[in-house]
C-alpha cells in the first residue's frame, strides 16, 4: 500500500512531519527534490510539499492531482497562498497552527492503510477466446490502469509460448527476474523480495516469460511451484494480480485460474470466435465459477455483445470498442492504457471498479 509523500529538504520540517506521522505508526516517503518525487507523485494518497521546495516543484511540471498540501514553518499566508496556487495544493498547513488538521489526515490514512493491508490482493485472470483475441493487451491494460489509480499491481504472464508480457508493456529491456530464473530457484521465497526483483516501473511489476532459446520442457508449461510462489507474493504484496493465461491449461495456469476472483474471457465479435470461445469456456468451467466475457469489436457481421453472451451463456464484464491507434502504440513500445484515455482504459477502469479496486477502496478504508 502507498505511503504519503513529503517533498522537502528542510531538516526541521522533515523532523516535524515525520514525528507527527510516527504518532499514528505511519511511515512517510521523503523526496528531497521534484525529480526524486516524480515516480511516486501520482500514486501517493497524500502529497506534502515543503514551502522551500514549492518553486522547484512548480517549475518541474509535476502532474496535476488531488490531495496536495503545502506545508510551512514560516512565511506569511499571502506568500503561502501564492505558492499553493503554483503547485496546485488544495490546502496550506503552517506549523504549529495547522498541526491538528494534518494530524487528522495522517490518522485517517494510517487507518485506511491498515485496513487495506489486511486484505489480500484481488486476482483477475484473462484468457483469449481464440488466438489473437487481445487477452494479453487487456491483461496489461488492467495492470497499468491499476497503477494509474494508485494501486500496486502485478502482471503474471502464464503463457510460455506467447511473445512475453514485458514486450507488450514495452519493458523488454528492463532488468529483473523472469520465469526461467524463478523456476530455477529452490526453497522458500520471501514475497516482498520476489516482487521487488521483478521488472517494474512505479507501482507496476511484471513476471514475464522471456525470449531466446527455449529450455527442454519449457513448452510443456510453467512449474506449478513457481506459480504458487508468484501468486502468494502478489496477493501479499500488491493490491491487484492479473494473470494472463494460455488457452491450453497446464497445472500452473489451473492454479491461477482457481485463485482468480474473476476470469475474463476475451471474445472478438465474430461467429467463428464465439465457437472457439465456447470450447475454451468448457475447459475453464471446471476450475472457476467466476467466468465473464469481454466482447471486443469491431463486429464485421453486426454481432452484438448480448448475442455473444447468450451463445456462451456467460455474463458480460464489458465491451471493448476498436482503438485504431493501439496497434501502432504497441509497436512503438507504449504500454496499453498508459495515457488513461481511450476505450481500453475506460473498460479497464470499469472492470477494476466492479472488482472493488479503485480509489473508493482506499477512501472506504480511511473512513473505517
Amino acid at each position: 500500500m502507498h505511503r504519503p509523500l513529503l517533498v522537502s529538504d528542510d531538516p526541521a520540517l522533515l523532523d516535524q512531519v515525520i514525528d507527527l506521522a510516527a504518532r499514528h505508526a505511519l511511515e512517510i516517503d521523503v523526496a528531497p527534490s521534484p525529480d526524486a518525487a516524480r515516480p511516486r507523485y501520482p500514486s501517493a494518497p497524500l502529497v506534502l510539499i515543503g514551502d522551500e521546495a514549492a518553486p522547484a516543484c512548480a517549475q518541474a511540471g509535476l502532474p496535476g492531482r488531488p490531495g496536495v498540501v503545502l506545508v510551512s514553518r514560516g512565511h506569511g499566508m499571502a506568500r503561502l497562498t501564492l505558492l499553493a496556487e503554483e503547485v496546485g495544493a488544495e490546502r496550506v498547513v503552517r506549523f504549529p497552527d495547522g498541526v491538528g488538521y494534518l494530524a487528522e489526515e495522517l490518522r485517517r490514512l494510517a487507518a485506511g492503510i491498515a485496513v487495506a493491508a489486511a486484505e489480500p490482493a484481488r486476482v483477475l485472470a484473462v484468457v483469449g477466446g481464440r488466438g489473437g483475441a487481445g487477452a494479453t493487451v487487456l491483461a496489461a491494460g488492467l495492470t497499468v490502469t491499476a497503477g494509474l489509480l494508485g494501486l500496486r499491481s502485478l502482471l503474471v504472464d502464464a503463457d510460455p509460448l506467447g511473445g512475453g508480457a514485458d514486450l507488450v508493456l514495452g519493458w523488454e529491456n528492463i532488468a529483473g527476474l523472469r520465469w526461467r530464473a524463478l523456476s530455477a530457484t529452490s526453497g522458500a521465497i520471501d514475497p516482498p523480495a520476489l516482487v521487488g526483483a521483478l521488472p517494474s516501473r512505479g507501482d507496476v511489476a511484471v513476471l514475464s516469460c522471456g525470449r531466446g532459446p527455449s529450455v527442454a520442457g519449457e513448452a510443456a508449461g510453467l512449474p506449478a511451484e513457481a506459480m504458487a510462489s508468484a501468486l502468494d507474493a502478489g496477493r501479499r504484496g500488491c493490491d491487484l494480480v492479473v494473470a494472463d493465461l494460455p488457452r491450453r491449461l497446464d497445472e500452473a495456469a489451473v492454479l491461477a485460474l482457481r485463485a482468480a476472483d474473476r476470469v475474463l474471457l476475451v471474445v472478438p465479435a465474430e461467429l467463428r470466435a464465439c465457437v472457439a470461445a465456447g470450447r475454451v469456456a468448457e475447459t475453464l468451467a471446471p476450475h472457476t465459477d467466476a467466468l465473464h466475457v469481454v466482447v471486443r469489436g469491431p463486429a464485421p457481421g453486426s454481432l452484438r455483445a448480448k448475442h455473444v453472451a447468450r451463445s456462451l451463456r456467460l455474463p458480460v464484464a464489458g465491451t471493448l470498442q476498436a482503438e485504431p491507434a493501439l496497434p501502432r502504440d504497441l509497436e512503438l513500445g507504449r504500454a496499453p492504457a498508459a495515457t488513461g484515455s481511450g476505450p481500453l482504459a475506460g473498460l479497464c477502469r470499469r472492470i477494476l471498479a466492479d472488482a472493488g479496486l479503485d480509489r473508493s477502496r482506499l477512501a472506504a478504508g480511511a473512513a473505517a
